[in-house]
């Protein structure tokens, strides 16, 4: 017997519906993370990528959870089986953001060739504004886009993220730097919103990963690739409280030592009145949900989400007219 489905915007589990990723403890151990930081600030990039390699196999071999999210997020966004050896390259693209991030953090981002689209009308905003929200995604790399900030404006950039289920690499990255564990708003405490309310009054930019909740955080689904998946709302809830503008930002991994920082226009919190509050968020998380779509098209190996993102319970499929691409209702 098939279970009942469920509108689009009918409030999901947090807990249940990504189960939960919160509580999931790292894979891999302190020593191992000490030896390749030390290794890589050691030998170099170029020498140390090799290494990459058997981190991807053995990803592909021992973490079988992550290994299925990963082949069900490759069939969606390919629209067919995905293969190990796609599978590989999606561990390895992982590994390599994150390999890149020691030295980025090291403060060596001359290393990478980092192109940026979209900031002059980003920086525009915040000049018009004084502060502004950026709301990324677990894609490729956010520390480009703070390695291209360092060199290519002196504008304040803070992320705010939930840190405890990377405590360990956490803390390895912040012995590299510890200003750069300065530049962290962790998430989930009492007085986070008054920490961002600070920075955003001060003109600064707080940059926040929205596609994962703060703890137990109310979901909704919306449609990503073609099938509604629960979607936080604190982070569009937050928008809308501090009344501020927003953009979408991304940091793509291109191959070699590139990088592709994108900025584009999400939301804007600052005019509406309250009786428009709902419209407005969910017309943003529409917004938002349809660029991971279009971004995951772009570079499919970005995406850094290795649980079930998709819910079989609560997500039904889209339906579309025959001849369209599964995906082309949430496309822009």
């Amino acid at each position: 017997m098939s279970t009942p489905e469920k509108p689009l915007d009918t409030p999901v589990d947090a807990k249940a519906a990504q189960s939960h990723w919160t509580t999931r403890r790292e894979r891999g151990s302190l020593w191992a993370v000490q030896l390749m930081i030390s290794l890589s600030l050691t030998l170099g990039r170029r020498l140390t990528r090799p290494i990459l390699w058997l981190i991807a196999a053995y990803f592909v071999v021992a973490a079988h959870e992550a290994r299925r999210a990963s082949q069900d997020y490759l069939r969606r966004v390919h629209g067919r089986h995905a293969s190990l050896w796609q599978v590989f390259r999606h561990f390895l693209c992982f590994s390599i953001t994150v390999h890149d991030r020691v030295f980025i953090l090291n403060n060596q981002g001359d290393l990478f060739d980092i192109r940026m689209f979209g900031e002059d009308a980003m920086h525009r905003m915040n000049d018009m504004h004084g502060g502004l929200l950026l709301f990324g995604a677990h894609m490729g790399s956010f520390d480009a886009l703070r390695a291209a900030a360092r060199t290519l404006t002196e504008r304040k950039i803070t992320m705010a993220m939930y840190e405890e289920n990377a405590r360990q690499i956490s803390q390895m990255l912040a012995d590299i730097n510890p200003a750069a564990a300065r530049e962290i708003l962790p998430l989930g405490r009492f007085d986070s919103m008054l920490q961002v309310q600070e920075r955003l009054a001060n003109g600064q930019i707080v940059g926040i990963l929205a596609d994962r909740s703060f703890g137990k955080s109310e979901m909704r689904p919306m449609p990503v690739l073609g099938t509604p998946a629960p979607l936080p709302i604190s982070a569009f809830r937050m928008a809308a409280l501090l009344r501020v503008p927003v953009f979408f930002m991304v940091s793509l991994y291109r191959g070699g030592n590139r990088y592709d920082v994108h900025f584009e226009p999400l939301a804007n919190f600052m005019d509406y009145l309250p009786e428009e509050k709902e419209a407005v968020m969910e017309e943003a998380r529409r917004n938002y949900a349809n660029m991971l779509t279009r971004f995951c098209r772009e570079a499919p190996y970005n995406w850094f989400n290795f649980f079930e993102f998709w819910n079989a319970d609560t997500a039904t499929p889209v339906k579309t007219k025959p001849g369209k691409h599964p995906d082309s209702t949430a496309s822009p």
